[in-house]
């Protein structure tokens, strides 16, 4: 996959046309990815990079106060911008201003048609318990299916709460387990059986079925949307 720095809008020579050229060589790949209906890695990049810009926006101003800067680094979960003093130059500000306004605004046209496919496939999604759901919903499994494939794809699943922000998110954390042929021997009782009998770490797993009659990449788009899908599930049924 083709990448781009953290800083690519402000490194090196900073000129409009060489800064719009990388910038089409990088969507053209990630656009190229959407087209096979492969999400990630390459929309998560795709959303860094568009915050960091977002983010150098808001820091004008600051910049403006303090003298025309370059930028050097990103310290990521801070977001503090870390900058290097250069000579005032409001014409080389302009040529910045220039690169990021015209990569934002390209970066959101792909953004939007990734998050399409996200929440196509999303709505595609449904999710059910398998037997009796304990009170600890915060580990056990689920079993994925897509399409006609004739395949059930086990994967242990753990969540956990981190706070940022004062705010409380769900993270999930996945192992897998295994894969079944699906037929009527296999079901999905058989299978959650199966596991409570051969793996002792779990004796009273929640289980879950996560089905999409798409037939979709698993580990660049089924997969992660499953993910994100069942932690929604399971922190609305605990809410």
């Amino acid at each position: 996959m083709k990448t781009l720095s953290q800083t690519w809008f402000a490194d090196g020579y900073i000129d409009f046309e060489l800064k719009k050229y990388t910038l089409l060589a990088y969507l053209k790949e990630i656009n190229h990815h959407f087209c096979q209906n492969k999400l990630y890695p390459q929309l998560a990049d795709l959303i860094f990079h568009y915050n960091n810009l977002i983010a150098f926006k808001e820091n004008k101003k600051y910049l403006q106060e303090q003298f025309p800067k370059r930028l050097t680094g990103v310290q990521i979960e801070k977001l503090q911008l870390l900058y290097e003093s250069m000579v005032e130059d409001d014409e080389l500000m302009q040529e910045l201003e220039d690169i990021i306004q015209y990569a934002s605004s390209n970066m959101k046209k792909s953004i939007t048609s990734g998050t399409e496919i996200y929440e196509f496939v999303e709505n595609k999604i449904t999710i059910e318990p398998i037997g009796l759901v304990p009170l600890d919903h915060n580990e056990g499994y689920f079993l994925l299916c897509e399409g006609t494939c004739r395949n059930t794809w086990v994967y242990q699943y753990r969540l956990s709460i981190f706070e940022k922000h004062d705010e409380k998110y769900r993270s999930i954390k996945t192992e897998f387990v295994d894969v079944w042929q699906r037929n009527i021997v296999n079901s999905y009782q058989h299978i959650k059986a199966e596991l409570i009998r051969n793996r002792s770490d779990l004796p009273n797993p929640a289980v879950y079925s996560v089905e999409t009659p798409l037939t979709i990449p698993l580990e660049e788009t089924l997969l992660p949307i499953a993910k994100r899908s069942l932690v929604r599930y399971i922190s609305t049924m605990i809410q």
